[in-house]
């Protein structure tokens, strides 16, 4: 099939590119920025340099792609994210959810795409009611912290938005937090967080109860590969199979790294240092199953818990 990928260069990008390729498909991957276009052939695909902020640049590359399936992977996202003010770091990517997310949609369904396969997010948008593990029908939090009001409106605009086209499938996949080559958490050069944990300013606030589900960025790329061939229109999630509260996984990804035990501080510290969201997915966040993923989608992880995960699959590529 005749794939195209807005944000093909991203952490995601880069491992869905050539998986795609190896799968036999076409892909036209975009990038802002032209000295990247080297490194999209590199990958087997063809590159188109667009702002997809620009709705006609984003029409007239989609209408040259002519792709049936359409993968929304733009994200504006570098660097540590201030923790108090989590919604004007995501200002940027939560337009590319909306704004930029209208122009891919109005494009493909202009060039005649029938599928659409649309990232999100999951973990601390749910509701903190009820049980660790929530499924994609339980609902989203109605009352988040201050500083995640924007970026869950955004949110929830994306799934809304894709999982109600007319002219196809809209696929949703709310991925868990990333870890591996070229992420947030990794032994990289980009691995942020890595280095956060390892200078010990990435404590355990106050029980540390809060549950995360991960996802290795090579099963989160074979999950979008999959998604892109098969799956009923709707919302996936995209974890492993293993939710843990951040007091088990957050010593386990230190000792991985080899950096020393996280600090533990009282939740009305974390609080007072680093703000309530902070504090909120530190200690009230909830964690997602990846059952209907891996039922519908046919998706098999090669990490299916991030004991594995850290122990073998964070070595930088």
């Amino acid at each position: 099939m005749r794939v195209y990928i807005a944000g093909a260069t991203g952490a995601l990008g880069r491992h869905l590119v050539p998986l795609l390729v190896a799968r036999g498909h076409e892909v036209v991957g975009t990038t802002r920025t032209p000295a990247k276009a080297d490194a999209l052939r590199a990958l087997g695909a063809r590159p188109a340099v667009v702002d997809a902020l620009d709705a006609d640049a984003v029409g007239r590359a989609v209408a040259e792609a002519e792709p049936e399936v359409l993968v929304h992977q733009l994200t504006a996202l570098s660097g540590e994210i201030d923790m108090r003010h989590i919604d004007r770091g995501f200002a940027a990517t939560n337009r590319l959810r909306t704004e930029g997310l209208d122009h891919l949609l109005a494009a493909g369904r202009a060039a005649g795409a029938r599928r659409a396969v649309v990232q999100s997010f999951t973990g601390w948008p749910f509701a903190r009611t009820g049980g660790p593990v929530k499924t994609e029908d339980d609902p989203l939090d109605p009352h988040p912290p201050a500083a995640l009001r924007g970026t869950l409106e955004a949110i929830r605009y994306l799934e809304a938005t894709t999982t109600a086209i007319d002219w196809g499938e809209g696929l949703v996949l709310r991925y868990g937090g990333f870890y591996g080559p070229g992420t947030g958490i990794s032994v990289g050069e980009e691995g942020n967080m890595a280095e956060a944990v390892r200078a010990r300013r990435f404590p355990v606030v106050g029980a540390g109860d809060g549950v995360w589900s991960l996802v290795h960025i090579e099963d989160a790329a074979a999950a979008t590969a999959d998604a892109v061939q098969r799956g009923a229109a709707g919302i996936y999630q995209v974890v492993d199979d293993e939710p843990a509260p951040v007091r088990e996984w957050l010593p386990a990804l230190a000792s991985a790294i080899g950096a020393p035990p996280p600090r533990r501080v009282p939740r009305w510290l974390g609080r007072a240092l680093a703000g309530q969201a902070a504090t909120v997915m530190m200690t009230e966040s909830r964690g997602a199953s990846n059952a209907k993923a891996k039922r519908e989608l046919g998706w098999r992880l090669a990490f299916p818990s991030w004991r594995q995960g850290f122990a073998e699959g964070l070595r930088a590529a």
